[in-house]
């Protein structure tokens, strides 16, 4: 038996059976940690597995930079995708819109089922979100970035509006949770799961709203707004989460209540300064714009 060739072949294993394990190996990991326990032998070749997956990916990370990387530089499609900012705020702009869609549907019909406003504001807030985005979408696929300036910075203003009216959606969620004690509870794995994608965009929102600001397109800069102020919504419920989850008894009801109605208040700080900001930047720049009109008639 040559040794060399099957430790390569564990090691480094066809890239089809690669695809296939990370799906099983995930899905036999859970089932094991959420109905098996910790010490059957079912659970223990999980965790062999997990690891065994996990090591054999973590091996073709260097292949998969460097074909990223290949791909990038010579693909046609990939490279009208990082050249053309429009599209992908496009792009971006009508998956959202498709997505805040069916959850707000998704939660609004929750509202219904269990005859509570609890869900329903969820999904007005979510709905808000929606409009704003499909309101956005239509100027950017008809437009050029800055090629309309006026009708964006217009956009832009409006957008701070809604975010100042929807603020009073995001206090009565709050004063819901705080008042009637209407936390969320979920299983561990998927508390932890939550976690992991609500930080991740918030992070990816912060970075964004950073990054388009250099585009200068008010249009572009409001898309990555809203996506901040769902982030900052999916961080409250986030909280709620893991207070209930994670509690094992060492936190009263009025440390939850104080830590989570912290972290109401700073979320509705962050959207409330967000828009104040997205009003006073935007009249700023129309009157300038309008005084320059006024200068150039004049002359």
């Amino acid at each position: 038996m040559d040794w060399k060739k099957l430790g390569k072949a564990l090691l480094f294993p066809h890239i089809a059976i690669m695809i296939v394990l990370l799906p099983v190996a995930t899905v036999f990991l859970v089932y094991s940690m959420v109905l098996l326990g910790t010490e059957s032998v079912p659970a223990i070749i999980s965790y062999v597995l997990a690891a065994y997956t996990l090591t054999v990916w973590c091996f073709k990370v260097p292949d998969i930079i460097r074909f990223w990387g290949t791909f990038k530089q010579e693909n046609v499609y990939a490279i009208r995708w990082q050249e053309d900012t429009r599209l992908r705020v496009n792009v971006s702009l009508m998956a959202s819109v498709i997505w805040n869609t069916a959850y707000a549907v998704f939660q609004l019909w929750l509202g219904f089922y269990h005859r509570t406003f609890w869900f329903c504001w969820f999904g007005i807030y979510y709905i808000c979100l929606t409009l704003m985005r499909f309101f956005l979408a239509r100027h950017t696929g008809r437009y050029k970035p800055g090629e309309r300036m006026r009708d964006e910075l217009r956009k832009y203003r409006a957008c701070g509006w809604i975010f100042l009216v929807m603020n009073l959606s995001l206090t009565l969620i709050v004063f819901f949770m705080l008042y009637w004690n209407r936390t969320f509870s979920h299983h561990m794995i998927t508390a932890i799961a939550m976690a992991a994608y609500t930080f991740t965009a918030f992070t990816l929102a912060i970075i964004n709203v950073v990054k388009y600001r250099k585009y200068n397109s008010p249009v572009f800069s409001a898309s990555k707004a809203i996506s901040l102020a769902a982030a900052c919504v999916s961080m409250l419920t986030l909280t709620s989460t893991l207070l209930t989850t994670f509690n094992d008894g060492s936190m009263d009801a009025f440390s939850q209540k104080l830590m989570l109605g912290g972290v109401g208040i700073a979320v509705s700080a962050a959207v409330v300064t967000m828009a104040i900001y997205m009003i006073l930047q935007s009249t700023k720049k129309l009157r300038l714009l309008n005084s320059k009109d006024n200068e150039n008639e004049q002359q």
